[in-house]
């Protein structure tokens, strides 16, 4: 079937085996046909956010970030909490993106693995909805991944896990759908 829509995915942690990659590749198992969701590679590759390296030729890998952002439909990111904030590496994306024009007014989505983090949902929240995204908060979920050492397999195979990922993909996709029919 052909990708009738596509949602890209950033996760907000670096580390190899990480819960929140996992989520992102479970929502990409359990996504419906003509929903692609893709993880977005190049996160450790962007440099530090430069306002003197923001000019009309920036770094190729924030050019790249930027076309993957105006060729998605979504935005969907999960991201751990370090010290009550979000990641720096998280926080780089999100400022490469402040001034891009492809950015304003996409549909985007959270995803939280831990009930107790709450500090940085909040600031991602912030920081988003100061960016003109269009937060789904209906499709922003918290999975209690906490003390649990579950591929994207296991997320998407575990009934709860699965079932609340899910919910918040159909959201997800419903509100990208109406966002689209808003803009033809």
């Amino acid at each position: 079937m052909a990708v009738l829509l596509r949602i890209l995915a950033i996760s907000g942690s670096l580390r190899a085996v990480s819960s929140n990659t996992s989520a992102l590749q479970a929502a990409a198992l359990i996504a419906r046909p003509g929903v692609e969701v893709w993880l977005y590679p190049d996160l450790a590759r962007l440099p530090p956010f430069n306002p003197d390296l923001d000019t009309d030729e920036p770094p190729e890998t924030v050019q790249a970030l930027r076309r993957e952002i105006g060729l998605c439909d979504g935005l969907l990111i999960s991201s751990p909490e370090y010290a009550h904030g979000m990641p720096g590496v998280l926080k780089n994306v999100l400022d490469w993106l402040v001034g891009s024009v492809e950015f304003a007014g996409t549909p985007t989505a959270l995803i939280n693995n831990s009930p107790r983090s709450v500090h940085a949902v909040a600031q991602r929240r912030e920081t988003l909805t100061m960016m003109a995204a269009e937060l789904v908060e209906s499709a922003s979920v918290t999975l209690d991944l906490a003390g649990r050492s579950l591929d994207a397999a296991g997320i998407a195979a575990d009934p709860t896990l699965g079932g609340q990922l899910r919910d918040a993909l159909a959201h997800f996709v419903e509100a990208i759908e109406a966002t689209k029919a808003t803009r033809e």
